[in-house]
């Protein structure tokens, strides 16, 4: 079950929830919200890294009250088909109900599948369909009685790219961009508004990069850095859209694999694997 540390007193601040807070995108998300006001809930499996991102939030930032806003942590394992559950009865419990929730805890592996793997991909699942699902609805159906609320999942331009080596990660990411864009409509009428970014890649340890390779992609403009895609998709949230798909890459690059044929991807996936 999960452990929670109250680093600070809640106060009348906003509240946003953040799975994945605690490093790389969803560190960066945790400390733009932190800085536009928002008292914050980080949730991981990594109480280390729990540790140092609330120590890093809570260290005083220029322009703000110094009690305010507040950082909690909560260490639990969101790769569990009841996580999404007892996140939710947690935060009723401690009588929170977040104003903005992302849904960033992600993990990502590529390879070809063989049963061996199976955990690993149950695991993907869980996590990026069967736990974001269920925050989605309990979060927003609380939201919706409210009538009011901002949910934000992170996608992936994957989920227009069905490959090799990423099967699952792109099944799941491209269910990801089709839920959030139905729920979108389901639940605006009630003042909830649900954003599902679909970034290309990112310069974070998710995709286990070497440094020169990061170089580059970020000199060649093939990789973008975090803060510049959470400034993007925090607009798009408080902007209400429903999808946003940043940088240039994703519009060639699911348009270029979609255009080559069957044998050619058969025979590059030979050769990379």
């Amino acid at each position: 079950m999960a452990t929670a540390r109250l680093r600070t007193c809640m106060n009348s601040a906003p509240i946003a929830l953040v799975t994945g807070g605690s490093s790389g995108l969803g560190l960066e998300f945790s400390r733009q919200l932190y800085d536009r006001g928002y008292s914050l809930i980080l949730v991981s499996n990594r109480d280390d890294e729990l540790s140092r991102a609330a120590a890093e939030l809570s260290s005083p930032h220029p322009g703000l009250d110094p009690g305010s806003p507040a950082v909690r942590t909560l260490c639990m394992d969101l790769a569990r088909t009841t996580a999404a559950d007892e996140l939710y009865e947690w935060c009723s419990s401690q009588g929170i109900l977040p104003d903005v929730v992302v849904n960033d805890a992600g993990m990502f592996f590529f390879k070809e599948l063989t049963a061996d793997d199976l955990p690993r991909v149950q695991a993907m699942i869980d996590l990026h369909v069967v736990t974001v699902t269920r925050i989605c609805l309990l979060f927003g159906d609380a939201m919706k009685k409210r009538g009011s609320g901002r949910i934000l999942n992170i996608s992936s331009m994957c989920a227009r790219i069905p490959a090799p080596g990423v099967t699952i990660y792109s099944a799941t990411k491209a269910y990801l961009r089709s839920f959030g864009r139905s729920l979108s409509y389901e639940l605006k009428p009630y003042g909830v508004t649900v954003t599902t970014v679909c970034p290309a890649a990112v310069a974070t340890p998710l995709y286990r990069l070497s440094e020169r390779q990061m170089r580059a992609g970020l000199r060649l403009g093939l990789v973008r850095t975090p803060r510049w895609l959470v400034r993007r998709s925090l607009r798009a949230l408080f902007r209400g859209r429903r999808v946003l798909s940043p940088a240039f890459m994703n519009i060639w690059l699911p348009f270029l694999i979609a255009c080559l044929p069957g044998p050619l991807i058969a025979r590059l996936w030979k050769k990379l694997k």
